[in-house]
């Protein structure tokens, strides 16, 4: 056997590779992430700017980040945000690649959105491809249903799967309004195929609109059409796809069990990503507006431990100093791809800006923006 050597390792932060994934590299020098006046520096740039600029912050970031969001919120509060700020040329989206797609979506043409760094992407978003989905289409197709099925996807998912589903008659969905996109795509037709993450599909359709584990089957579409039987399709209600995300999807009901025993009287607050057994198991459940809602509302005194991004966490717990606030399982699990926006791309975005020069920007074909503009439009247009 004989091993290929021609290609070098590169050292972390050494280099780049021209033939590896887009964004590993700057096309320009980042600020040090040691250096003092990063803040100051932003600051600068942000005021140099001024009202061209709109910065929006997700609620995953890192406070480092965060300071500099005009807005924060969940990603399609923010892309609904950018859309609000027409007389803005330029949009820097703290968040992940799909978000800021959305965002271009829904902002003009004379707007530039920019992600400080294209290697922010979203694992549960690339669990869907456009092509998978295209089989998954056909073997509904093959099984004679087709007609039946109202495609649904989750704002967690890539410009392309959005185009697929407006181009299907079916909508998106968040977190908060899930139940009524199923309430209304179950009025156009007998069966959903829901997108890209199998949590939040199986807990609503069971949890919400009172269907059984039975009426669930999930589509993998790394087996030869997706793991099931014509028969399975044909008998299924839900359809739901095998994706997830990966923070929200390492919860279990030991960690539940766990912080139970450690801190008694705890309030389990978890989000609707988590698996079926963690929500069965949680006191309240609902989307990242509903999570900060609950503890901000909370009584002084009472314990909480919330099962959603360790920078929320955190953020929420330094917030409520008068509550307890702890993560949910013991091991911390920041969300790695939204971590990707730091201080120095930050920065290094915001003062290529002001040198004139836009960098890292997100744009979405007109073909496919339109088709994922029905979508969003659709969900916006539900009761």
């Amino acid at each position: 056997m004989t091993i290929d050597i021609g290609s070098p390792l590169l050292l972390l932060g050494r280099g780049a590779d021209p033939a590896s994934e887009r964004g590993v590299a700057c096309p320009g020098d980042l600020p040090p992430a040691s250096d003092p006046a990063l803040v100051e520096r932003a600051h600068a740039a942000k005021a140099a700017l001024g009202d061209r600029l709109f910065v929006l912050g997700h609620h995953y970031q890192r406070d480092e980040v965060i300071q500099f969001a005009d807005v924060t919120g969940d990603s399609f509060k923010l892309a609904q945000e950018a859309a609000a700020r027409p007389q803005a040329p330029y949009i820097v989206f703290c968040g992940v690649h799909f978000m800021a797609e959305s965002a271009d979506i829904l902002t003009g043409a004379d707007q530039r959105v920019v992600l400080p760094d294209l290697a922010a992407g979203c694992s549960m978003a690339d669990m869907a491809t456009y092509e998978q989905v295209e089989e998954c289409w056909e073997a509904l197709e093959d099984a004679g249903i087709a007609d039946d099925v109202v495609p649904i996807t989750y704002m967690n998912s890539s410009a392309d799967i959005k185009a697929f589903v407006g181009r299907h008659g079916g909508t998106v969905c968040t977190s908060s309004n899930a139940r009524r996109a199923l309430e209304w795509a179950f009025s156009k037709g007998s069966k959903v195929l829901f997108l890209p993450d199998q949590h939040l599909g199986r807990n609503t359709a069971v949890l919400e609109m009172g269907l059984s584990l039975d009426d669930c089957v999930v589509y993998n579409p790394h087996r030869p059409d997706g793991g099931l039987g014509r028969d399975e399709l044909r008998d299924a209600t839900m359809i739901l796809w095998r994706g997830h995300c990966s923070v929200h999807g390492r919860f279990s009901k030991e960690s539940v069990d766990d912080v139970r025993a450690r801190i008694p009287g705890v309030n389990v607050l978890v989000h609707p990503e988590c698996r079926h057994e963690v929500v069965m198991e949680a006191d309240h459940i609902g989307s990242t507006e509903y999570i900060i809602r609950m503890l901000d509302e909370a009584p002084a005194g009472s314990a909480w431990a919330v099962g959603t991004e360790l920078n929320l966490v955190k953020r929420l717990a330094d917030r409520h100093l008068d509550k307890t606030v702890v993560f949910l399982d013991k091991a911390v699990c920041f969300c790695s791809t939204m971590n990707r926006i730091d201080l120095p791309h930050l920065v290094w975005s915001l003062e290529s800006l002001v040198r004139g020069k836009v960098v890292n920007q997100i744009t979405v074909d007109e073909e496919t923006a339109y088709y994922a503009r029905a979508a969003l439009d659709q969900m916006l247009a539900l009761p």
